[in-house]
């Protein structure tokens, strides 16, 4: 015998017996074989014996090197003898049966797909076709269909398609056939052309004839069927078919025939592919109208409900469930419009931007008929029914949509900035230095010679103020502290004068003075009767754990012998104060109806500034006083006031004056004329000392919610679908009722609640305002609640979220604030709230507020809770508020600390488009003596320049400045250091009127032809002007965004005379992401992740802006340097960072993101943020400061480029490979059950949510050497 002359692998003995037979069958290729066929099939019957009996053979074919995969095809393509054929096809099923991912993908590289199409078209041709060889051939197919990318294509292009489905007809009653050939059917109808072919060509009904009721028989010839229609019904035009066909009724007809019978539930697979088929018909409106139709809606979830104890049957409630919710009636929000009742008169229309945009669209609504004398078309808010866009199978929980991920990358990295020339920062002030030169005043520091002025150091601080008092471009705002100024010294209204006496006349008070009288329906507070809580242990609460807090809060501490006098402040306060009861109270304490009352705890209502008119005072109590809608003295008359305890928040909280805060709310411009002041603000906030871990997520809480919400279109009778509150009614927002609802308010600062609708007995859907004239962004709400039963568990659905997936998922908890906690000593926002999820609900988006995309749906943050106090207030928030009468108060506050030894400098920066100021902050050290030296030290500082609170909703931002501000203001010697180290400019609320105004407001355009009132709202990210004011760094309107334009200017001044700060930071928060982190600016790290062509001069950078966020890294333990990116992108070239990077020129620039949830790494890891770490986070950026002036101030600027290349660590060099490093993704793992939300990316928030994938070297002894000694240090 001759040796066989195919190749074989090394270390295959060529004497191999199958090697042997796959060398003689090679040579009987071609005419040989047909003419001696008996050899061939001798051959063939070998070989398939020895691979079937002998392991070894079949590796020894399959082996890498081996041509015995070839040998067999050849022999397949060439024989025509059956029974050989038959026999090649054994060899194969056996040789891909065994570790088949590998030698299938081998026999597909070999044309192996090819030559099985062929022999099936050939064999289809005979009369009769070979049962056997179809059987092979198609179980064959079935193997490697779905290995073979192209398989489709290839059975298209073949005539395959018609050939498989002549056999299935001819063989229904054939099971043993029929299987193989449903088998390939399904892999065929992954192909959207074959399976719109297959449709054309009848396959559809013929799925139907085989799919049949209940049967313990050929269970998995019903199965496949099931994924054969499953993937049928994906296209469009086969779910149009099968709809008209009735087959709808015949899929729930079926499965609630198996859902019966299945009892043992052993058929799970067969009920899944029932209900996927209906998953896919009910992606076009047809189908789901269908599916109403034939009551689709009770079936699935009767059925579903059954199925909900069994653990196992998950996949088909989690299935059943999206069907539900697909085919949920599309509702639009239970709002008269998306406009709103308010309305804000700009200067002018802004060329481009969003208000551009509305500007050009139609608008219509009544409002506009009113204004306008054409009529203009309605605004697009309409249900959208649309199945453009429809997600086919997104929304599935575990499943992510991968083409959404691909799409999201890909978008990602075509955001990254690829122009070198804009890449390279260039100092580029923009205007003439004439033109700046205006700005000179607010930079007195610089030319201050401090000649006359006593550094004595017996000097007291206010005789110093005039030395450097503040120059201002607009009126000055002089905000006098508690014990200066008393609230009432500043005239509301003639009433409030009349009311109010000022400090001086009402001091020391005397019974002869005359008490005013209140109208008749308000019930009279005794001030004679209010108790003040004194918890005086307290005040450990409120420390920042920060290196200098002893000191600071200890110099803030009033002694307890001013406890007398502070009771007196607190009673002038609430002099202009109406704590409303519902009803009126005897001095015993009972109500004229005899009921007995807590008469110490009984609030019900918001605190009212007095002297101000208001359409509605009494908000949560209900009381009637002040408002034209509901009866007007029905209260009980001749009853004396209730008994308050308040708290003494001035021991409790150093910072917080509730007299000043009123002070300061009553100097406040909004757009709604806010007559209220919420309890929280006036209360004030101590952080508890507990610890908040991020909620455990209850498996199915999210399954369980939405078929609460399916519930109400099977049980309709069980709604209630009462509106209680609703400010599209501004006469009388509180729908009054028989107590049996739970009242609501917003009409506060920074409130923002439009609408709560009473849907079942114990369940609110609350509707918050928009955020933009694009209207969206709907995510900050602040609001009030009263009127609760105690130990009774309230549902509260926010139902008009947009972003596509929340924090709120992943552990973060609504924060709560109880007004009986609080004047029980415990004045504090709380976590909250149980069975928390987030999920897209079954309101549609008009394509307006879309964006202009269509077919898409609202999404609904859920959570439960329960009251413990009877007659409570409460309120609840997205974060801790922090108004923009609490930074005033704040700001007066910390003017008190000054020592003679620091500089402060309170400026008006501007006025808003609102009328509120805009502060601007000047700290540093004074200097030591007028001394030119000294002088000349003073002026030369580095300048660092902080802002904060560009988006309103991210309060998360001002808790963190007013840590820094604090730590800026101590005695400690840190704070001494950093003062002598720089000095600071400060903005802390770039978008006053944002933070103000937390509800929806309207535009009014003027233009000569025409007025339209367009959409907006400050509630979260934007500005009267309607805009997100970060994104108008590059082209800044002196009118529209007047602070981010004066800010603008103070930095293109300081680069004008060579002074550019050395750190520029502006703090915001991050909805999406855990941790704090910071975003920067970086040539490299841009270049390496475009991967676009660069010469070693290009990527020259000074590797400087990476040593801040490491430092932090170190020393505070919420910050992540994993978090942090360095990236510049397109579509942040307008923000702050990036211009002042670009024009100003500064290296370090930043935007520091801290987290609205938590943390997952570090001391913090598992727990929610508090304002304690938000303001200990401002406090170590102090820190982290001066330990970057130690580091650039070595002399020798080369070792500080070699100190800060190894903090960096050479590993940064691979960020290219890492291809996720900037896509935009969830920082979480998936959940065991279904997550509804979709794969959208594009996160609106401050900047991109990104996990940055560069992989630091940790370095510390390099950071360790610049941290010693620093407490004494003094640079």
């Amino acid at each position: 015998m001759n040796k066989p002359k195919m190749a074989t692998e090394k270390g295959v003995p060529s004497n191999s017996r199958v090697l042997m037979l796959l060398g003689q069958l090679e040579r009987m290729n071609g005419e040989a074989m047909m003419r001696d066929v008996e050899t061939a099939r001798q051959v063939t019957a070998k070989i398939f014996h020895l691979i079937q009996t002998q392991e070894k053979s079949g590796k020894e074919v399959m082996s890498k090197g081996s041509s015995g995969m070839e040998v067999i095809l050849a022999s397949l393509e060439s024989t025509r003898d059956v029974q050989t054929t038959l026999n090649i096809l054994y060899i194969l099923s056996e040789l891909l049966t065994v570790g088949r991912g590998r030698r299938v993908g081998v026999f597909v590289s070999k044309g192996g797909t090819g030559i099985l199409f062929q022999i099936l078209i050939t064999t289809s041709k005979e009369l009769p076709p070979s049962e056997e060889l179809m059987l092979q051939l198609h179980s064959l197919l079935a193997k490697v269909g779905p290995k073979d990318r192209k398989f489709g294509v290839k059975a298209r292009l073949s005539g395959a398609l018609n050939a498989t489905v002549n056999l299935t007809k001819q063989n229904l009653q054939n099971t043993k056939l029929l299987l193989p050939c449903l088998q390939v059917l399904r892999v065929y109808s992954t192909n959207s052309v074959n399976a719109i072919s297959l449709g054309k060509n009848g396959v559809v009904e013929l799925m139907f004839k085989i799919v049949v009721p209940f049967s313990k028989k050929n269970t998995s010839l019903l199965k496949v069927a099931l994924d054969a229609l499953g993937a049928l019904l994906k296209s469009k035009t086969n779910a149009r078919r099968a709809v008209d066909a009735g087959h709808v009724h015949v899929l729930l007809a079926l499965y609630q025939d198996w859902h019966h019978n299945d009892t043992r539930h052993r058929h799970m697979l067969i009920r899944k592919g029932l209900l996927v088929c209906l998953r896919n018909i009910t992606n076009i409106k047809l189908g789901r109208k269908a599916f109403i139709d034939a009551d689709g809606m009770r079936i699935l979830y009767y059925s579903s409900t059954e199925c909900l104890p069994v653990r196992t049957l998950d996949p088909l409630v989690n299935t059943s469930s999206l069907i539900m919710r697909k085919c949920f009636p599309k509702n639009r929000l239970p709002l008269p419009t998306i406009k709103s009742a308010f309305h804000y008169q700009l200067p002018h229309v802004p060329a481009v931007g969003p208000v551009a945009q509305l500007y050009s669209q139609p608008l219509g609504g009544r409002k506009i008929h009113q204004l306008c004398d054409r009529p203009l078309k309605k605004v697009d808010d309409v249900v959208d029914e649309s199945d453009d866009n429809e997600e086919t199978d997104a929304d599935t929980e575990n499943d992510t949509d991968n083409e959404e991920d691909e799409k999201d990358q890909h978008t990602a990295n075509e955001d990254i900035e690829t122009d070198l020339n804009k890449l390279h920062p260039k100092k580029n002030p923009g205007r003439p230095f004439e033109e700046l030169k205006v700005y000179e005043r607010f930079f007195l520091e610089l030319s201050e010679d401090f000649q006359g002025y006593n550094f004595e150091p017996s000097k007291s601080a206010s005789t110093t103020s005039s030395s450097f008092s503040s120059t201002r471009a607009t009126r000055p705002i002089i905000v006098p502290t508690a014990q200066a100024l008393s609230p009432k010294h500043v005239p509301i209204t003639s009433c409030q004068e009349d009311c109010n006496p000022t400090k001086a006349e009402r001091a020391p008070p005397s019974p002869s003075v005359p008490t005013p009288a209140p109208p008749a329906s308000l019930t009279p507070l005794e001030l004679d009767t209010i108790h003040l809580t004194k918890d005086q242990d307290r005040k450990e609460e409120a420390r920042i754990p920060s290196p200098d807090t002893h000191t600071t809060l200890s110099s803030l501490t009033r002694p307890p012998s001013q406890a007398q006098t502070i009771e007196q402040d607190l009673a002038h306060v609430l002099e202009c104060v109406s704590l409303e009861a519902e009803g009126a109270l005897n001095t015993e304490g009972v109500k004229q109806d005899g009921s007995p009352v807590n008469a110490t705890r009984h609030i019900q209502s918001p605190l009212l500034l007095g002297g101000i008119a208001t359409r509605r005072v009494g908000g949560g109590g209900g009381s009637n006083w002040g408002s034209d809608c509901g009866s007007e003295g029905t209260e009980d008359e001749g009853g004396e006031g209730a008994v308050l305890e308040v708290p003494d928040t001035a021991l409790l909280l150093p910072l917080h004056d509730p007299d000043l805060y009123v002070e300061m709310v009553k100097g406040t411009h909004s757009v709604p004329q806010y007559a209220e002041v919420a309890y929280p603000d006036y209360f004030g906030h101590i952080a508890p000392t507990f610890r908040e871990p991020l909620q455990e997520r209850v498996y199915g809480v999210q399954r369980s919610k939405i078929f609460q919400d399916i519930e109400r279109l099977i049980h309709p009778n069980d709604i209630v679908d009462k509106v209680v509150y609703d400010l599209d009614i501004p006469s009388c927002p509180v729908i009054e009722d028989n107590g049996e609802s739970l009242k609501f308010n917003s009409q506060f600062e920074s409130g923002n609640l439009r609408k709560a609708v009473q849907m079942r007995k114990y369940e609110y859907d609350l509707v918050l305002n928009s955020d933009i004239n694009s209207n969206h962004y709907h995510q900050w709400f602040y609001f009030e609640v009263s009127g609760m039963r105690v130990g009774t568990t309230y549902r509260f659905n926010i139902i008009n979220s947009e972003k596509s997936n929340s924090q709120f998922n992943y552990g973060m908890q609504v924060l709560m604030y109880s007004v009986q906690e609080a004047i029980s000593g415990r004045p504090r926002w709380v976590r909250t709230g149980t069975d928390i999820c987030y999920y897209k609900n079954h309101f549609a988006r008009s394509s307006i507020a879309a964006g202009g995309q269509k077919g898409k749906s609202y999404y609904t943050m859920t959570f439960s809770t329960s009251f413990s106090h009877k007659d409570d207030v409460c309120y609840f928030a997205y974060h801790y508020p922090y108004t923009y009468s609490t930074l005033k108060m704040h700001l007066s506050k910390l003017e008190a600390l000054r020592t003679p030894q620091i500089y402060l400098r309170r400026d008006v920066l501007c006025e808003t488009l609102g009328g509120n100021s805009c502060p601007l902050l000047t700290i540093t050290a004074m200097p030591e003596s007028n001394s030119n030296d000294h002088i000349c030290q003073f002026r030369n500082r580095p300048l660092i320049f902080l802002s904060a609170r560009v988006h309103p909703g991210e309060t998360n931002a001002s808790w963190v400045m007013k840590g820094t501000l604090e730590f800026l203001m101590g005695t400690s010697p840190l704070a001494a250091s950093l003062r002598e180290a720089y000095i600071f400019k400060i903005v802390p609320m770039l978008n006053p009127d944002g933070v103000v105004n937390g509800k929806v407001l309207q535009l009014l355009l003027c233009s000569p032809s025409l007025c339209i009132l367009l959409l907006f709202c400050c509630s979260h990210r934007c500005s009267l002007s309607g805009e997100d004011l970060n994104r108008q760094w590059q082209n800044p309107n002196p009118e529209l965004h007047p602070t981010i334009y004066h800010t603008k200017s103070l930095l293109q001044y300081l680069a004008h005379i060579q002074r550019a700060p050395l750190v520029f930071c502006d703090y915001h928060g991050h909805s999406r992401k855990k941790n704090v982190f910071m975003y920067g600016c970086s040539v490299k790290e841009t270049v390496w992740q475009s991967n676009i062509s660069a010469t070693s001069s290009d990527l020259h950078e000074d590797l400087g802006y990476r040593a801040l966020p490491k430092i932090l890294s170190q020393i505070a333990p919420a910050f992540s340097m994993a978090s942090c990116s360095f990236v510049v992108e397109r579509s942040k070239e307008s923000t702050a960072r990036v211009v002042v990077w670009r024009e100003i020129g500064v290296q370090r620039s930043y935007t520091m993101e801290s987290t609205l949830c938590g943390c997952d790494q570090g001391k913090y890891k598992g727990l929610q943020i508090g304002t304690r770490e938000l303001e200990e986070m401002g406090a170590q950026f102090c820190v982290a400061l001066l330990r970057l002036k130690r580091l650039t101030g070595i002399r020798n600027h080369q070792h500080l480029l070699d100190l800060e290349s190894d903090i960096i660590g050479t590993q940064s060099k691979v960020v290219s490979s890492s291809p996720t490093t900037y896509v935009v993704e969830e920082d979480e793992p998936s959940f065991l059950e279904e997550i509804d939300y979709s794969a959208e990316s594009n996160d609106e928030d401050a900047e991109p949510e990104i996990e940055h994938g560069i992989e630091v070297q940790e370095n510390a002894n390099h950071l360790d050497r610049l941290s010693d000694c620093e407490t004494n240090h003094k640079d």
